[in-house]
């Protein structure tokens, strides 16, 4: 039976915030383990949970962002459970009455568009982290996350292939980046996906039954643990089987899920109104104030960036996912206007040392290897013909290297590109009188050698000769 996929994907963001959502504790991660705790996180006796009200104004931000309607009255939630990295016993949480409500995440995939609508985005508590195998049979416990303030960003089940949830994925992380309320980073589980996935007869109304996937750390591992839950659902139900509602675990290693456990449902968790938190009012006046503040998002940005600097849709698209390196870009274009060279630079070079160096998991790169000022800089000397494309190559490796200016560099090494005619012309004879049998080939008719006297004319120059002029001026000698 031919089957379509529906899926639905719950996001969890850490916010940016300087300490966490109920206490004073420092929400910065990487600390020592259970140093960043206190009795509020910890869930000492007779203490009180106090709104940060930092976490509120993030919130709203993300909901304005993605077009979600902004409650102005919401409520706190507990969401009960036991588990060992849990102190209180339960999350606290918003479930009847959440901040954001609807909204929507425009995505494209493959040239067609989609809006993936949004359910819902409530704030919460994370909690704390697990640490297994740590010391033989035992298990450890750090408490330093619990209390780190969440966003919980949940789809409607629209999405119908693993590419458009790596496609609304990517997306919702530009726009928190953006925001700069989250740095996205997934390594760290700053930014964690949870999938729902389910698969029916193509053309169906009705839902199949629904499965959890966990413990997806890339962009790469959600859409391979979509791909693989979907193929084992369809096999199950073509072997005559039945599927069962519950949280499997994607396994990296090997490749496939696994179970976890049976599915939760709502009433599992028995929630019921926090009672040690006053129900949240926001007014109409915070809204607008964090309305004014929001900056040029990731699609606004990209529309402009062809319109402005006239750079084809793919070029955009790239160079507007991350706000620094739209932000490196436009400074670069500013010291010297030649938006498609740069963009080129950017997109091959400057992109691929920071994914080298592993610099791109930061909200902000702020160690680029080489300054977009200096960037723009060795462009503007490929431009007026001092370096030609190929020395422009190791100047910026230099530049990475090092940390020159071209300038520097070209000066140093005597890397001047040669636009004399003279001097390509004492080349080109010299290569001509050493090859003359080629040079006979290619005159009765083996057009293909030309590429061969290029390289050898490059060659005696140490790639300094002017393309254009050398391409020129070896025309007219070989065909004389």
């Amino acid at each position: 039976m031919d089957y379509e996929a529906v899926i639905g994907l719950e996001v969890h963001a850490e916010l940016l915030t300087e300490s966490k959502v109920f206490c004073g504790c420092s929400a910065k991660f990487g600390a020592p383990p259970n140093q960043n705790t206190c009795p509020v996180c910890l869930a000492m006796p007779g203490s009180l949970p106090v709104l940060n009200r930092r976490v509120v104004e993030f919130a709203i931000r993300a909901g304005l962002a993605v077009q979600c309607t902004i409650a102005r009255n919401s409520r706190w939630a507990r969401k009960n459970y036991f588990y060992p990295d849990l102190p209180k016993g339960y999350q606290i949480s918003q479930y009847e009455l959440p901040l954001c409500l609807g909204g929507r995440i425009d995505i494209e995939t493959n040239g067609n568009a989609k809006s993936v609508r949004l359910t819902r985005i409530h704030m919460e508590e994370d909690t704390g982290k697990n640490i297994h195998d740590a010391h033989g049979d035992a298990s450890l416990v750090d408490f330093n996350r619990c209390g780190v303030p969440l966003l919980e960003i949940v789809s409607e089940p629209d999405m119908g292939s693993a590419q458009e949830a790596g496609a609304y994925l990517r997306k919702l992380r530009a726009i928190l980046q953006y925001l700069e309320i989250c740095d996205g980073n997934m390594e760290e589980g700053s930014f964690r996906c949870d999938a729902n996935v389910s698969v029916r007869p193509r053309g169906a109304t009705e839902l199949g039954t629904k499965v959890e996937i966990k413990n997806m750390n890339s962009f790469r591992n959600v859409e391979r643990a979509i791909e693989y839950e979907l193929k084992r659902q369809a096999d199950v139900l073509n072997d005559g089987g039945r599927l069962v509602q519950e949280t499997r675990l994607w396994d990296p290693d090997r490749e496939i899920t696994r179970p976890m456990r049976s599915k939760e449902f709502a009433h599992d968790y028995r929630y019921f109104p926090e009672p040690d938190l006053l129900p949240l009012i926001v007014s109409d006046a915070w809204v607008d104030e964090v309305r004014r503040t929001l900056p040029e998002l990731p699609d606004a940005r990209r529309r402009r960036f062809g319109q402005e600097y006239g750079l084809p849709e793919y070029d955009a698209e790239v160079l507007t996912m991350r706000k620094d390196v739209a932000d490196y870009y436009e400074e670069a274009v500013r010291r010297h206007r030649n938006p498609k060279a740069l963009s080129n630079w950017v997109m091959g070079d400057v992109l691929r040392i920071i994914k080298e160096r592993k610099l791109d998991n930061a909200l902000v790169i702020h160690d680029w290897p080489v300054p977009p000022e200096r960037l723009a800089a060795m462009v503007e000397l490929l431009d007026t013909g001092e370096i030609s494309g190929k020395i422009a190559k190791s100047v910026f490796e230099e530049m990475v290297s090092t940390g020159k200016t071209p300038v520097q560099i070209v000066a140093e090494q005597g890397l001047t590109q040669i636009s004399d005619d003279a001097a390509i012309l004492t080349a080109i004879d010299a290569v001509i009188a050493a090859n003359a049998g080629k040079v006979e080939e290619y005159r009765s008719g083996k057009d293909k050698l030309f590429g061969f006297f290029v390289g050898q004319v490059m060659k005696a120059t140490q790639g300094k000769a002017n393309p254009q002029k050398l391409n020129e001026l070896l025309k007219a000698r070989l065909s004389g």
